[in-house]
């Protein structure tokens, strides 16, 4: 996984291994920034497989995920064999849900084309009946096309789902899968991520914004969203791109923008900033 840029802790690298060889869903649930949708990218990068996202979100139902048929092309095709006069109305109705009219989803396209890595992006977004679809499919790897006919990997997907906890998952979803809670990283580890994601800022530097975004995210700030990694990452560029050699409240004043997405964050920060710099 280091190869690829993701540096991630032997618990976490140790969770990955066992999903892997035990073919079960990896269900990574932490504060959003703590890099769990990088943690698939990697994945699937390090194992040489295409990636398929499926991102949630309020209202998603199980057609966006496993497929939907082409209209436009289904009524061009009705309107050119009535132009041609020469096909049955029931015909013409079966021929409407042939294959080449089926426009297929994230999940259908991950259990056509296994192996994959499919990636169920915050689902902790979706609703309950969207978790009972997701539980069907986890636990068979097929699903039925009324049209068409059963569809079964014939290996199965590596499945990675994320959440950000705004909500609890069913016990059953938990069950059918492997668990991490996927932390902040320490000091240390986050320096190393920047180090090796963001090699154009010096160390100093780097040094310097680790250890005030570890600050930052501490409970007493009280922050509506903590930096997450990426943040750390735009803010150590952003201050690299202003030439910026040692970190000062003027420099970090003008590049909050990169690090914190609240206005309420912005005060905050900018009031904890004048603290850990000035001493």
């Amino acid at each position: 996984m280091s190869e690829t840029g993701y540096l991630c802790s032997p618990e976490l690298a140790t969770v990955v291994f066992l999903a892997l060889k035990m073919h079960k869903p990896l269900l990574l649930e932490g504060e959003p920034g703590t890099g769990k949708t990088a943690l698939a990218e990697a994945l699937a990068t390090a194992c040489q497989l295409p990636l398929l996202r499926l991102q949630c979100y309020e209202g998603i139902d199980s057609t966006q995920a496993l497929y939907d048929w082409d209209f436009p092309r289904q009524i061009l095709h009705l309107r050119v064999l009535e132009a041609a006069g020469a096909v049955e109305t029931a015909e013409a109705e079966e021929g409407l849900y042939d294959e080449r009219f089926l426009l297929p989803r994230p999940v259908l396209q991950a259990l056509r084309q296994a192996p994959t890595v499919l990636l169920i992006d915050e689902v902790d977004r979706a609703d309950d009946e969207f978790e009972a679809f997701l539980l069907e499919v986890l636990s068979t790897n097929q699903v039925s096309i009324p049209e068409i006919g059963a569809v079964r990997a014939s290996v199965p997907p590596v499945v990675v789902l994320t959440s950000n906890r705004t909500r609890e998952l069913h016990d059953a979803l938990k069950r059918r899968c492997l668990h991490h809670w996927v932390e902040h990283p320490g000091l240390e580890r986050e320096l190393q991520i920047v180090r090796s994601r963001a090699p154009e800022v010096s160390r100093e530097l780097a040094e310097q914004v680790v250890r005030v975004v570890q600050e930052v995210r501490l409970e007493e700030h009280a922050l509506l969203k903590p930096p997450g990694v990426a943040e750390t990452l735009d803010w150590a560029r952003a201050l690299h791109y202003l030439q910026t050699v040692e970190l000062n409240f003027e420099a970090a004043a003008v590049t909050l923008g990169a690090l914190v997405k609240y206005h309420e964050d912005t005060d905050r920060v900018s009031r904890a900033m004048e603290q850990i710099l000035g001493s």
